[in-house]
């Protein structure tokens, strides 16, 4: 047991929010309380002090969407023309990268993101995988590299029609069997879901057939959805329905799933999400620089869609998509006034209420019971610090590189910036070789 004090606790527990010269109590790896400091070392004096030395003690941040293997294009230069559109993006860099990687790259390709997450206060992660030419057991080496750093992961495989009929039996039982897997784990360090790309790289065929084999796994699915206009194109041309119609209409969407970026989508279609219970991720930096669009989140949340926050393997750093959004809201809407409320919704609230759908604990608050998922932040204001500051405050003064300490489940995996028990040096040196031979091979 330890007790974590001295420090300006952020509960985001709405019945105490904040807590000046605060503690918090952990045994093994939940929370047991959190009060006032002196209160708490007096209740467990045998218990190990940590001295958070006046700075921010808040919750673990989480990234509702994530593609780890998108590391390997950082830096990458494939030459040709520029893309254009998404579709030439998609074609010509990440369906060119996710063939060339082998099991070995898949984990490798964990490693950077992993050590970044930890270096920014991210302790929850759900991501979406592909690498169609190694897609057996592509999920257990993401699982792998997520156990040995310690980071709550819910991880899928994005099936899809683009690389033949072997592909997509393939990526429909690797689902399948991690779905079976964390299932019989019964952890809730590591969970499922059932992926897809976007409806557009999927038929109706593999469509139903994705429907059948989640059903009988119990999960819900990870599906882009309406990211580029290519994809409502798509669906009318061959279906006569537009992206968020035909998923809702085959029973795609629904509280199990969860739906990434809806920008290009109806008023009629927004009815459906919140129908539906899908939850709605977005990706505001990803989709700056894809030139997707803006997604209408402010019109989604005001019909009460939940909508969380993703990174989409733009950065491991979700505060980052954070700061991104209450700009990007504000010059969409040319209102300064905009997108006060809602990022800090998506990313403390929301994001909170869509992790929880997939695990039976619960994590996002410094409460009892909770996860103690806890991240200490180096950040003392120059101006006050309270319960009705605290969000300006993260907003324009913290970074991921003001965590000093990160606990995931109870435990200790970064201590003073330095992280425990990892070689960092040499994780990082092993990555860089296998990203250069990928990179060779394309």
């Amino acid at each position: 047991m330890f007790v974590i004090g001295n420090g300006n606790i952020v509960t985001r527990d709405s019945s105490c929010p904040f807590i000046e010269n605060g503690a918090v109590a952990v045994e093994g790896n939940l929370i047991r309380e959190t009060g006032e400091t002196a209160a708490l070392r007096a209740k467990y004096p045998g218990a190990e002090f940590i001295d958070a030395k006046e700075r921010l003690v808040m919750p673990g941040f989480i990234n509702t969407h994530m593609h780890y293997y998108s590391t390997f294009a950082r830096g990458i230069s494939l030459g040709g023309k520029p893309a254009t559109t998404f579709g030439e993006v998609l074609s010509g860099l990440w369906w060119r990268l996710d063939k060339q990687l082998t099991l070995e790259d898949v984990y490798y390709s964990c490693i950077g993101p992993m050590i970044d997450e930890i270096r920014s206060g991210v302790t929850s992660v759900i991501d979406h995988h592909a690498s169609p030419f190694a897609v057996e057991g592509s999920l257990f080496k993401i699982a792998e590299a997520a156990k040995f750093f310690g980071i709550r992961s819910n991880c899928c495989y994005e099936t899809s029609d683009r690389d033949g009929e072997k592909t997509i039996a393939a990526g429909i039982k690797e689902n399948a069997d991690f779905a079976k897997y964390c299932k019989e784990q019964n952890d809730d360090m590591l969970t499922a879901l059932f992926g897809m790309h976007a409806q557009m790289t999927i038929s109706q065929k593999t469509l139903e057939r994705c429907i059948g084999a989640a059903d009988a796994a119990g999960v819900g699915f990870h599906i882009h959805a309406a990211e580029g206009i290519e994809d409502v194109i798509d669906a009318v041309s061959k279906y006569g329905l537009r992206v968020i119609e035909r998923l809702y209409k085959n029973g795609v969407l629904s509280e199990k799933s969860i739906a990434v970026h809806c920008i290009h989508i109806t008023e009629e279609e927004m009815e459906m999400l919140k129908k539906s219970g899908v939850a709605v991720v977005h990706n505001p930096q990803s989709n700056m620089g894809n030139a997707v669009g803006v997604s209408p989140v402010l019109d989604m949340l005001k019909k009460g869609v939940l909508v969380g926050m993703g990174t989409d393997g733009y950065a491991a750093d979700v505060l980052e998509s954070y700061k991104t959004a209450a700009i990007l809201h504000k010059h969409a809407k040319a209102v300064p006034s905009a997108a006060w409320a809602e990022p800090p919704a998506m990313l403390f609230d929301n994001n909170k209420k869509i992790m929880e759908r997939f695990i039976k604990g619960k994590v996002g608050a410094l409460s009892k019971g909770h996860y103690a998922d806890i991240i200490i932040v180096d950040y003392r204001g120059p101006t006050p610090v309270n319960a009705n500051t605290i969000n300006g405050h993260i907003l324009f003064g913290v970074s991921g590189r003001h965590v000093d300490t990160t606990i995931i489940n109870g435990r200790i995996v970064m201590k003073d910036r330095v992280l425990v028990n990892i070689d960092e040096e040499a994780l990082l040196a092993k990555s860089r070789e296998h990203a250069q031979k990928l990179w060779d091979r394309i």
